[in-house]
């Protein structure tokens, strides 16, 4: 089958399992060519841990769809958890490609000059680079469309927020991020022309004391809504704590720690990409590509909505994501202003997603970052 189409994370330890097939460290292998195999051994590189509930849990899961679709007898999987983004990333990579392993997942956007320079030393192992921007005769890179989840759930917050005002907890100011903050806020924006959303950035990917800070003292400012652009459920569980109107999960659906303030969650479902990846490995057609999937694709996916929320938010928030997926809709569709005045969109014109992907960050009026 052929496809188609900076998450820094500081620990002690770096802990290596060894999942669906035999646990020996193989020998250095030699270069090999892009040909049919009988079985296929993937290994997947983690900033977290999969019971992070967010981000590195949903990478797990894709990598379990995909065992269970390709079989274990096609597939012998490694997951490294635990790799900062940084030097030490190069040795880890550089340690599973002589290991022979035929296709690497660099899950997270710091890893990439890492795998790029070892991708030139072995030239005959796969490297796949999540959330990247450059490719090369053997890396790939694949993205998922995660703004588009924040239009729909930035209309749940302009139609529920009783103040008027959000908040969006941010990782670091990278184009996913702001991005995702700014579709957010021009969606509430559609349902409250005055909704404000107040930005922070925690400069980590996964900090629950962080994030939790952040949450109270954003609530202290009158937000009531709160969406997070990190990896775990701080911030919503300090929402539950606070009684506000209630935030969303990020990655997965993350209501078992808030059921009363979680009203959604945009899921992340890597699962299909991973079967098809690594079954091109398998019958020898694998190539250098790029893909960004969204909703349309279901690789973005809405959870379930809480009961709480109102039958015509509801009804609102299924029109824009079914809208976005059938193009009738676009998160960015002008006019947009930014907070210094400048036009970046016209009425009836739209800024295309890779031409935003590729700006410096900036922020539509409204919005305090």
């Amino acid at each position: 089958m052929t496809k188609k189409n900076v998450r820094p994370m500081m620990m002690n330890r770096r802990n290596l399992m060894k999942i669906g097939g035999a646990a020996a460290t193989l020998p250095l292998l030699g270069s090999r060519a892009f040909a049919q195999k009988d079985k296929v051994k993937a290994a997947f590189v983690l900033i977290g841990t999969p019971d992070d509930n967010g981000w590195n849990y949903g990478h797990d899961q894709g990598r379990i769809y995909m065992l269970n679709e390709l079989g274990a007898d096609k597939v012998e999987t490694t997951v490294v958890t635990n790799v900062a983004e940084g030097p030490d990333s190069e040795r880890v990579f550089r340690e599973l490609a002589q290991q022979g392993h035929d296709i690497i997942f660099g899950t997270s956007f710091g890893f990439g000059d890492y795998m790029l320079k070892v991708a030139k030393q072995f030239p005959d192992t796969k490297f796949e680079w999540a959330t990247g921007y450059a490719t090369a005769p053997n890396v790939s890179i694949y993205n998922a469309k995660f703004h588009e989840g924040r239009a729909v759930i930035g209309t749940i917050a302009g139609m529920m927020s009783e103040t008027g005002i959000g908040a969006y907890i941010g990782s670091f100011p990278i184009p996913e991020v702001f991005m995702g903050a700014n579709a957010f806020h021009l969606a509430a924006r559609k349902q409250n022309p005055d909704f404000v959303t107040k930005v922070v950035y925690v400069d980590s990917w996964f900090d629950p004391a962080k994030e939790a800070d952040a949450a109270r003292a954003l609530i202290d400012q009158g937000v009531d809504v709160i969406t997070q652009h990190t990896d775990g459920p701080a911030a919503l569980q300090v929402a539950e704590e606070r009684g506000i109107i209630g935030g969303f999960g990020q990655g997965a659906d993350m209501s078992a720690f808030a059921p009363k303030a979680h009203l959604t969650a945009i899921i992340d479902n890597w699962g299909p990409y991973y079967a098809e990846a690594v079954g091109s490995v398998l019958d020898g057609t694998w190539e250098e590509s790029s893909a960004w999937p969204g909703l349309k694709e279901g690789e973005v996916v809405i959870g379930p909505y809480n009961p709480k929320i109102p039958a015509d938010v509801v009804a609102e928030a299924e029109r824009v994501k079914n809208g976005i997926i059938d193009g009738s809709i676009h998160p960015f569709a002008g006019p947009i202003v930014d907070t210094t005045g400048k036009v970046w969109a016209e009425e009836g014109d739209i800024i295309d997603d890779g031409e935003f992907w590729a700006q410096e960050a900036w922020y539509a009026e409204g919005m305090e970052a």
